[in-house]
């Protein structure tokens, strides 16, 4: 062994020996005028390159590499194959790699891909990759070259294992880089990708179409190509693949896309194996499916009703229990939850469902661990979506939910007080947001005689007073209407007329907003009722006066009871004037489950979770290089 070694040393150092003997005549050779002259001599580099010690005598010359250049723009098809050959093997090296950048080597290397000779093509591209994968600087040459067009129109070339090579290529220049990505599209290769999900079967190849579109997907407008040319039906068709990188990059992907794509109808499939993959050992995988759900459920009745009859609810509550001290896993948890507890067929059946399956202890119990504003968020909202099922009242008051609620909308309002501004943000959350979603959750529960008494003892009503005097109009709404089943007790109506709460009710009255009219006139109307009659009368006249003040078509003329106009249709009907105390209203909380871009929309919409847009921030979006 030690002989063997001393002879692959001596014959190392003969070959070094050589190539740096012999590379000043090489040189003069390449530069010749006659190109059968420059064809020998690239005959004879190419040897040299295939030795790792004259390959470095090689890389040591400063003129080699241009001289190399120089040859193969000029020269014949064997030339040319040889040259971008030589610099395929220099580029293993960084030594290499540097002396190809410095000589301007990657805008020849880009020209080299619209060769007809497809060893020429494989070469150029294998040196661009090993450029832009260690090259610093590479990446913008390439974009300045028209790199990223040229390699868009070989995406449809026939080998799969080239393909692979190139969608890599383009995932590195697009990684990070908002200009590559519109390059991509405005040269129609989103459809191209999609087709090469939709066609081959080389699994490297699909994993790394997936990868480029995981990384095009954090863009807008990459993100409605996409879509909008079927690639959530390509992606789904490879979660049964059994490559486990190649299910993990299409539902990364799938997650990126989701928030765009929650009117897509036929996802049945999809849905089937989301469900399904909820119990897979990866959590990087179940991560991804309950943001996909999350998402696809939000404002989608079809999904919500699917999602509910595979068994979700369960499914989604086991989640939440075995992983109750990660957040990544349990705020997408809980906004699904949320989204399938309210406005479809079975959102009733889903609210009891959560009870069933001892979900309400585990989701009120959360709130006590140290958790972030955005999960807090959230869970206030399924608390208030869970309220709405009689059978959970009791359950909820058990588990102390009152309480906590109480503490945390207590904790809201001194963070807002500290931060001196009705726009104050903890976590990217909007503490007006919490007052607001606290305060409807507290209407809801309020629903329950056992609940309105401790809500009344827990002094509670002095500060729902105060937020009728706040100039915004989301807390006014949620204040007033809070009061107004509140005063369904005849102990609230006192103390609500004690804080003072008359004159803002009055005001409140001529509100544009019908719903602060109407929860106001609720109000107001019960306080009346131990009053003489000429107040009664006065009231009376001053309701009518204001509720009948637009359209008056709407009402009905009639002793009984009409609907109020609906806000959005998320609002449930409201009483007649003529008895002006409204039925429970419930508005629909918004699904804030994205932890590192949490949304700022109006509370009571479902939003979908969308991707951020800033490639750094997100580590599952635009990564896995």
């Amino acid at each position: 062994m030690i002989k063997l070694a001393i002879e692959a040393l001596i014959n190392y150092q003969n070959d070094a020996d050589l190539a740096t003997s012999a590379v000043p005549e090489l040189l003069k050779l390449l530069n010749d005028e006659d190109e059968v002259v420059v064809s020998k001599a690239t005959l004879m580099v190419h040897h040299l390159s295939q030795k790792v010690a004259s390959r470095h005598a090689l890389i040591n010359s400063p003129q080699m590499v241009s001289a190399l250049l120089r040859a193969m723009s000029n020269s014949e098809a064997e030339t040319t194959t040889c040259a971008a050959s030589i610099l395929h093997n220099l580029s293993q090296h960084q030594q290499g790699l540097l002396a190809i950048f410095k000589s301007d080597g990657i805008s020849t290397l880009i020209k080299l891909l619209s060769s007809p000779i497809n060893r020429v093509v494989f070469y150029a591209l294998t040196t661009i990759y090993n450029l832009l994968l260690h090259q610093e600087g590479s990446k913008t040459a390439v974009r300045l070259a028209g790199g990223i067009q040229k390699m868009v129109s070989l995406l449809t070339h026939p080998n799969p294992k080239f393909l692979a090579l190139l969608t890599e290529c383009l995932t590195l220049l697009a990684f990070g880089n908002q200009e590559a990505k519109l390059i991509i599209l405005a040269s129609d290769g989103v459809q191209e990708i999609i087709n090469i999900m939709l066609v081959h079967k080389y699994e490297k190849l699909l994993w790394t179409a997936s990868r480029l579109l995981k990384v095009l997907s954090v863009c807008p407008s990459n993100k409605h190509a996409i879509i909008s040319t079927g690639g959530i039906y390509a992606l789904s068709m490879h979660l049964d693949h059994p490559s486990s990188r190649l299910r993990l990059s299409c539902l990364w992907t799938l997650r990126n896309l989701s928030d765009a794509a929650t009117t897509i109808p036929n996802l049945d499939h999809l849905l089937q194996s989301l469900v399904k993959f909820l119990n897979d050992e990866d959590l990087n995988v179940v991560m991804c499916c309950l943001g996909i759900l999350s998402n696809l459920t939000c404002n989608n009745r079809h999904n919500k009703l699917l999602i509910c009859q595979l068994g979700g609810i369960e499914r989604l509550v086991l989640t939440m229990k075995q992983t109750r001290d990660q957040e990544e896993i349990l705020e997408p948890v809980i906004c699904c939850l949320k989204h399938l507890t309210h406005q479809h067929d079975e959102a009733e059946i889903a609210q009891n469902d959560v009870r069933l399956h001892d979900g309400i202890t585990y989701i009120v119990n959360l709130l006590s661990l140290p958790i972030g504003w955005p999960l807090i968020k959230a869970i206030i909202g399924l608390i208030a979506n869970l309220s709405l099922c009689p059978a959970n009242q009791a359950p909820l008051r058990e588990s102390q939910v009152l309480q906590k609620l109480n503490q945390l909308l207590a904790k809201a309002q001194q963070e807002r007080a500290n931060m001196n501004s009705s726009t104050a943000y903890m976590e990217g959350v909007k503490m007006s947001d919490i007052i607001e979603v606290s305060m409807e959750a507290f209407k809801i529960l309020a629903r329950d005689v056992h609940n309105r008494a401790i809500i009344i003892e827990m002094n509670l009503i002095p500060t729902f007073v105060q937020f009728l005097y706040c100039d915004e109009e989301n807390l006014q709404q949620a204040s007033v209407g809070v009061l107004s089943e509140l005063a369904l007790e005849k102990r609230a109506v006192d103390i609500i007329e004690a804080e003072g709460a008359t004159a803002a009710l009055t005001e409140l009255l001529h509100s544009r907003n019908e719903i602060i009219a109407t929860f106001a006139a609720a109000v107001l109307y019960r306080m009346s009722e131990d009053k003489p009659q000429d107040y009664k009368k006065r009231l009376s006249l001053e309701l009518s006066a204001t509720l009948f003040r637009d359209e008056p078509s709407n009402w009905a003329t009639s002793a009984g009871e009409t609907d109020m106009p609906h806000a959005e249709s998320h609002y449930g009907s409201l009483a007649a004037p003529l008895n002006p105390y409204p039925q429970s209203i419930y508005v629909q909380t918004t699904s804030d489950m994205d932890v590192n871009n949490p949304y700022s929309s109006p509370y009571y919409h479902e939003s979908p979770t969308q991707v951020a847009n800033q490639d750094q921030y997100s580590a599952w979006y635009d990564t896995d290089l």
